[in-house]
């Protein structure tokens, strides 16, 4: 790779924010995707640490985060779009191939990036939340349905809207849900007047093709899961080696919240760089 940083790529009529970072030359790259209500901020301490073990890192923005992406109607927020610009950010790179890591809805777009475009994947890492497959297993067999409860409400049209959309509100939604106030307060400042896109993810769940999110994973795998996280199960993550064909391994971190990329970035970029370096 040459010295020149991204700022961004395009897609279509899309234009994406990234943050590149890290050594000039480094010979591998990892590609953070942030989750929900967050953006390429929340990998900030995650990165350092990557950057210090000589990784170059990619965190862009995704679809309805970036100002330049935030295309109207739930149904431009499919999976399947999704996939693509992130397909499309490791072809502008330069890159070839990435090491992928993903939290909460990052870690969906991960998985299902690594089932269908495999040779752009070095491997995989998914934080906190499981293989598509594996989690609507864990939903259909298990607790994780009354911890969802949330995905049903955000399928209503505007009172979500009206709920997140204002700063305060929102920065105490994510104090409740067990985030720090630091990181409550930056996530709410950027997304403040901006929630539709984001919450069109979990609208577009029921469009996406038949059969999408069940391609199992062919890349080496890490899962990294936190017990005290509220919104996943475990009963879901030992799901996940059903969907991934292919060395894989799981990662506790005891007494971490959901929030592990803000709550204990040293230890997460320590797996990702030995999953990396493996």
């Amino acid at each position: 790779m040459s010295g020149e940083r991204m700022t961004g790529f395009t897609r279509g009529a899309l234009r994406f924010d990234v943050v590149d970072a890290g050594p000039a030359e480094a010979p591998e790259t990892v590609l953070l995707l942030h989750g929900f209500p967050q953006t390429s901020a929340s990998w900030g301490a995650v990165a350092e640490c990557l950057h210090a073990a000589g990784l170059r890192t990619l965190a862009p923005d995704q679809r309805g985060y970036s100002p330049g992406a935030r295309p109207a109607g739930r149904s431009a927020y499919r999976l399947e779009h999704l996939v693509d610009d992130a397909a499309a950010l490791i072809t502008s790179s330069g890159a070839g191939s990435v090491h992928l890591v993903g939290h909460d809805w990052g870690a969906v777009v991960a998985w299902a990036l690594a089932a269908h475009r495999p040779e752009l994947v070095r491997t995989v890492t998914g934080v906190s939340v499981p293989h598509a497959a594996a989690f609507l297993r864990g939903m259909l067999r298990g607790p994780q349905l009354l911890h969802s409860w949330y995905m049903g409400a955000f399928q209503l049209p505007r009172l979500p809207e009206l709920l997140l959309g204002d700063e305060a509100r929102m920065a105490a939604v994510l104090r409740r849900a067990g985030a720090s106030a630091e990181a409550a307060r930056r996530d709410a400042a950027a997304l403040a007047g901006h929630v539709t896109g984001p919450l069109n993810w979990y609208r577009a769940l029921p469009l996406a093709a038949p059969g999408y999110t069940r391609r199992p994973v062919q890349r080496p795998s890490l899962m990294v899961w936190s017990d005290a996280d509220g919104f996943i199960t475990r009963a879901a993550v030992d799901q996940n080696p059903r969907f991934v064909l292919a060395p894989y391994r799981l990662e506790v971190l005891p007494g971490v919240s959901h929030w592990i990329p803000d709550e204990a970035p040293e230890r997460l970029a320590e797996l990702v760089t030995a999953h990396v370096g493996s």
